[in-house]
Formats: C-alpha cells, sequence, structure tokens
C-alpha cells in the first residue's frame, strides 16, 4: 500500500543537484561530412559549453576540452556559435569563444590547439561574431559581425563580414571584410545560393523587434569587394520574416507572418511569392531572439524538412510542389529551432513530456527515426515525472489561454482525502516567447515533493499566430497578469490547487510579470523572481541595445504614454507588495542588471514584507553553473516550504528578511 503524506512533504530522489546538472540542452546541430555535431552544456564545468562529434560509426566525443567555451552573446542573447566544414586534411571548424568573443579556427584531427582568426578590441564589448558559415572556395568564413564602437549601449553597429581562414585579420581588423554596409540596426548571417553567385539575408531597424516586421534582402556576390545589387524582395514593415534560404534549385525559401501564422513561401525570379502550405492555421516559424536559428532546411532532392505545429510542434518533410506534408513519426512534442542535412538523412533536436531534449535523426528515404545523441540518461524511474495536462482556459473577455499543468506526483506518495495541493504558477520569458510541453527536471522537483506546477503561455506568446502574440502590444503588465490569474483561479474553483497555497514565479519578462501579479492581486501567498525586469524609467539608457526599444511594442511609446511606464513598473508598486518573495540575480546580467534589483530592495526596504535575495557573481541573464542553480532551486523550494506551512528538515533554510 502506498503510504499517505501532506503534500509537500513527499520524499523524491529528484534532488536539485540531478535537476541542475540535466540543465540546458543540445543546440546548434550540423552535418560536417558525415558526421553530426551540435553544442551541449556542461553546468558542473562553470556553465561552458561545448562542441559534441558524432562519427559516423556512431561514437560520439566531446571536441573542445576546458576550458574553451562555444558561445557568442551577439544580441546579447547569442545565436549560432559554430560552422564546421571538410578539408583533405579533416574536419575545419570555427567558434566563437565566450571569454574573449573570438573567432577561433581549429581541426580536431591535428594536434594544434585552436588558432584565432579575429582581433581583440579595447573598445567596449569590442568585436562578437554570430552565425558563421565557411566558404572553402573563398578562404572566408562569413558571418554577422557585432562591433561596439562607444561606451553607450547603443554604440554599435552590425555587419556582414568575411573572415579570412588563414588568420591574418586575428591581428589586424582591416584585414576583415564588410560585405554590407550597416544601413539596417540588425542583419542575419547570408546565405549564398547554389550557384554561389547570389545572397539571401534578413534586417530590420529600431524600433522594431523581429517578430514585428523584418525585411528579406538579396544581392550578387562581388569578388573581393561587398555585395552589389541589394534589393528588398519580402518582408515589411507589419510582416515577420524568421528565416531564409536557398532551394536546391535556385529558387528563395522564407518564413513570413504577413498572412496572421508563420507561413513558408518559394520566391522564384519573374513571380510572385508562392505560400508552400495554406490553409494550415499553424507555426513554421517563431521569434528571432537568436541569430541563425532553422525553422526549415532544404533537401538536395527539392523537400524541405520543417518544424512546424500550435503549441505543440512536430518534424514534417514538406513537398514545395504539391504542398503534402508528412510527419516524423515519435514521442516528441516540441523541436528546436535548429536542423541539419546531410543527404536524405534530416537531424533535429527534440523533447517530449517523457523525454529531456535529445538529438533525432530522420532518414527521410525510410521514413524511419531514432535518436542518435542524448545527453543524459534516465536518472530516475521515469515513474517519478510529472504527468502534464494541456489545458485551455477562459480569461477576461471570454480570451483564450493555453497552460500546461503538472499536478503533484509520485509513485511513493498519495495525498491525504481532504487535503487540496499547493501549486506554483510558472510565467516565461520573453515575453514575446513560449514554453513547450516537455520533461523539465525544475518541473518534477517540484511535483515529485507534492507541489503542482502550472505553465501559462498568457497573451503575448508565441506558437499561436500573430493575434494571439499581438494581444501584449501595449499590454504587457496588464494581459499576461490577468491571464496568469485565471488560471490560478480556474484551478483553485474545480478543486484542482489549494486557493490558500497558490504562488507565482517568473525570470526575465516573467519576473515582471510575477512582481506585478504579486502587486496587482492577493492571489498569491508568495512569489519567486528571477533576474527580472523591474523598471521601465532608465531602460532606454540602461537595457542593452537589441531589446532597448521593446517597451515601445510592449507598453507604449514613451513620449505618448509616460506614465504608464510609471504605473506599470514593479518599483512603484512596491507599497502593494505584502506577500513574501524570494529574488535571485546573476552580477553580471546585461539585459536585467543587477542595478534594478537593487533600487527594487531598497524601495522595499523597511516594508515589513518578508523577502530574501541571493546574487550570484559570475552568472549573466539565465543561471548556467550547477552549484547556482542547486542553491537557487532548493532556495524557492525553502519559500514554498515556509510560506506554505510544510514540514520538512531537508531543505536548507532560505533567511527571509523585512
Amino acid at each position: 500500500m502506498v503510504p499517505t503524506g501532506a503534500y509537500g512533504t513527499w520524499p523524491s530522489p529528484i534532488e536539485a543537484s540531478l535537476a541542475a546538472a540535466r540543465d540546458g540542452h543540445p543546440e546548434y546541430v550540423a552535418a560536417v561530412g558525415d558526421e553530426v555535431w551540435w553544442t551541449e552544456p556542461r553546468p558542473t564545468e562553470d556553465g561552458r559549453r561545448t562542441l559534441v562529434r558524432r562519427h559516423a560509426d556512431g561514437t560520439e566525443e566531446p571536441v573542445l576540452p576546458a576550458p574553451w567555451n562555444v558561445r557568442t552573446t551577439v544580441l546579447e542573447y547569442g545565436g549560432q556559435p559554430w560552422a564546421g566544414a571538410v578539408r583533405e586534411a579533416g574536419p575545419l571548424v570555427v567558434f566563437s569563444h565566450f571569454p574573449d568573443q573570438r573567432l577561433y579556427a581549429y581541426e580536431p584531427d591535428g594536434d594544434t590547439p585552436p588558432r584565432p582568426l579575429t582581433p581583440l578590441s579595447p573598445v567596449g564589448g569590442g568585436l562578437r561574431w554570430a552565425d558563421p558559415v565557411i566558404h572553402l572556395d573563398l578562404g572566408e568564413v562569413w558571418c554577422v559581425l557585432e562591433e561596439f564602437t562607444g561606451e553607450r549601449p547603443g554604440d554599435v553597429r552590425r555587419v556582414i563580414a568575411a573572415v579570412p581562414l588563414d588568420g591574418s585579420a586575428a591581428g589586424d581588423r582591416t584585414a576583415v571584410r564588410e560585405l554590407t554596409d550597416g544601413r539596417h540596426g540588425f542583419v542575419t548571417g547570408a546565405r549564398r545560393s547554389p550557384d554561389g553567385r547570389h545572397v539571401a539575408w534578413i534586417a530590420w531597424d529600431h524600433p522594431r523587434m523581429p517578430w514585428e516586421g523584418t525585411v528579406v534582402l538579396t544581392a550578387e556576390v562581388n569578388g573581393s569587394g561587398p555585395f552589389t545589387g541589394v534589393r528588398q524582395v519580402a518582408g515589411g514593415d507589419d510582416e515577420a520574416v524568421c528565416q531564409v534560404d536557398w532551394a536546391a534549385d535556385g529558387s528563395l525559401l522564407y518564413v513570413s507572418d504577413g498572412g496572421g501564422w508563420w507561413e513558408p513561401y518559394r520566391l522564384r525570379p519573374g513571380s510572385g511569392p508562392q505560400s508552400l502550405c495554406t490553409g494550415r492555421t499553424e507555426e513554421f516559424g517563431g521569434p528571432l531572439w537568436q541569430i541563425g536559428l532553422r525553422w526549415f532546411h532544404p533537401l538536395d532532392n527539392g523537400l524541405v524538412a520543417v518544424v512546424h505545429g500550435r503549441g505543440a510542434t512536430s518534424l514534417g518533410i514538406l513537398d514545395p510542389e504539391t504542398g503534402e506534408l508528412v510527419d516524423a513519426p515519435g514521442p516528441w512534442t516540441a523541436w528546436t529551432p535548429t536542423l541539419a542535412v546531410h543527404g536524405t538523412r534530416v537531424f533535429g533536436v527534440a523533447a517530449s513530456p517523457r523525454s529531456a531534449y535529445e538529438v533525432v535523426e530522420l532518414d527521410t528515404s525510410t521514413g524511419r527515426t531514432r535518436v542518435i545523441g542524448s545527453p543524459h540518461d534516465d536518472p530516475v524511474d521515469p515513474a517519478y515525472y510529472p504527468e502534464p495536462q494541456i489545458r485551455t482556459f477562459t480569461g477576461p473577455d471570454n480570451r483564450e489561454i493555453h497552460a500546461h499543468i503538472y499536478p503533484p506526483h509520485s509513485p511513493d506518495r498519495i495525498a491525504p482525502d481532504d487535503e487540496l495541493p499547493p501549486f506554483v504558477v510558472w510565467a516565461h520569458g520573453g515575453p514575446t516567447g513560449h514554453v513547450p510541453l516537455v520533461l523539465d527536471l525544475e518541473i518534477a522537483y517540484f511535483t515529485s515533493r507534492g507541489i503542482g506546477v502550472a505553465e501559462v503561455n498568457y497573451g503575448g506568446s508565441t506558437g499561436y499566430g500573430r493575434a494571439y502574440r499581438e494581444r501584449l502590444r501595449g499590454q504587457w503588465g496588464v494581459v499576461d497578469v490577468e491571464d496568469c490569474a485565471a488560471v490560478a483561479e480556474a484551478l483553485a474553483a474545480e478543486g484542482t490547487a489549494d486557493p490558500a497555497r497558490l504562488a507565482i514565479r517568473g525570470g526575465s519578462a516573467g519576473g515582471w510579470t510575477a512582481a506585478l501579479s504579486l502587486a496587482a492581486t492577493r492571489l498569491y501567498a508568495c512569489g519567486t523572481l528571477l533576474y527580472p525586469v523591474l523598471d521601465l524609467t532608465g531602460w532606454a539608457e540602461e537595457a542593452h541595445d537589441f531589446e532597448s526599444r521593446y517597451p515601445e511594442y510592449l507598453i507604449g511609446p514613451p513620449d505618448e504614454v509616460p506614465a504608464r511606464y510609471r504605473e506599470r513598473a514593479p518599483l512603484s508598486l512596491v507599497d502593494r507588495i505584502t506577500a513574501p518573495f524570494l529574488l535571485l540575480q546573476g552580477l553580471d546580467d546585461v539585459v536585467c542588471p543587477p542595478a534594478q534589483s537593487e533600487r527594487f530592495l531598497a524601495a522595499m526596504a523597511g516594508r515589513g514584507t518578508p523577502h530574501g535575495y541571493l546574487a550570484f557573481a559570475g552568472e549573466g541573464h539565465g543561471f548556467r553553473r550547477a552549484d547556482t542553480m542547486i542553491r537557487a532551486l532548493e532556495s524557492e523550494l525553502s519559500l514554498y516550504v515556509q510560506t506554505f506551512g510544510i514540514t520538512r528538515f531537508d531543505v536548507p533554510p532560505l533567511e527571509l528578511r523585512k
């Protein structure tokens, strides 16, 4: 007989150290000859990312030992940090090294260490590089160059550049060849046509974010000079194109939301854009938070591998001639925007509610899928994993709200019949983002102990079309707060959650939502704020360039609605926050700087609200080090134990000050 235990008191084999060790997932998969490579996190090695190589015989090995860290900080959120090519001597890899942001070339089959390709710069953040593509015929690697020209966050220019593979630019900035003129504030990497004569890329400018409006530009390759004949062929102020590439026949493929959903289009010379998959109310793209994301990849036979779906996503093979779309078999419910192709094989990264993110291969000649790279074996009995529910709730004005509900679950305990479980509402970051339905050991850490989790894809989230995404236009701090509250209230009303033991938690933009939820309602007993946005009054001067004008979309133009910036900021509403909270902050965070948290805490001082504050040196926006994640997760559990009146003695105590 399974013993009875109060919610929150259940024993669990899913420790914080396990959740931390399994944090992160494979990214940026690519085919290098007949091998498959990708980046992979190493939380226990100071949070670095390594490059993993899967040989043709199926064996795996990390390519770069510590302290090499394959990661770029372009746009602060990063992007494609590496590229590979095959030469007679073996593979050649070009990658961005996180500590100095230089590009390095490395021949893993040789006996020499990585050698720098780009110079260091003494100005501001120096030179940063992303989305590299190696062109062996030109002896260059093309990539996005982000160059800081002054001390302010906005003193930055971005161009597409060509870096010599011979290392001549390692000490000479002038040896870097600029291929575009910097007329646009933001650019993606250039994609070269099959005949090598043309290129295509995406660009946009302030005040728009890339999910508001972007343009597709094409040009001719001009020998040793910059691109020529630049012209706009797609996109616009109110049309967001998130990816562009060339098909094997030389036609241009791109994904645009001009029809209300991100859909694939084809553009041939002398004809207008052709929709390749009409009548499907689902997304074939997403928000361009990072440079080099891939939601589709052309195959040599004319077919196109696509990531698509509404909420959940699948990997499919699209026939551009007929519009036929055939999905790959398998249990996966989320595919990340990274795809690679070699011959008839397609590679991607996917996860499901029962499996963490893993590298998956689809053989289009047989229709079979298999896992070829899984960073982690099942660390515990899957019986301890949560059993999620896909739910749709009704919010104010009868609007739909999408959410994933994870009730408490353990094979070792059942709760008393007369007790309702505590629940924590999770507000995702972005806010133009989405939370997928996948296995997350941080969620399992709580559910296996008897605390439920509700992840809310509030209005403004991606994955449900442009209209759903634009619910947040001018309404950040209103719609997100209302939608999270509507889900919490519905769970309490239907008897799924204890109305007296509700909490809210969010990171980054989700931290803004969580803090405002504590101020705007008395629904939550406590809250957890991870590297949150707390103040917008100095945002344009304090924020990094990429998001410096984002509030104009989320709140409104500051010269038109200045009061709204003050009225909605959690910093202005500290007198309304009476519930206990935990604030977690990285001291190296340039997206949500620690100065915001410090101003917020200073304003809260002496008001009698219990709160905890943990600041972590060496951490930026999103925690990467195992010891940080362990302390953060255990401190969050301690907050709930104290606030919800849970009796357990295996949690390090969190000091709550007033």
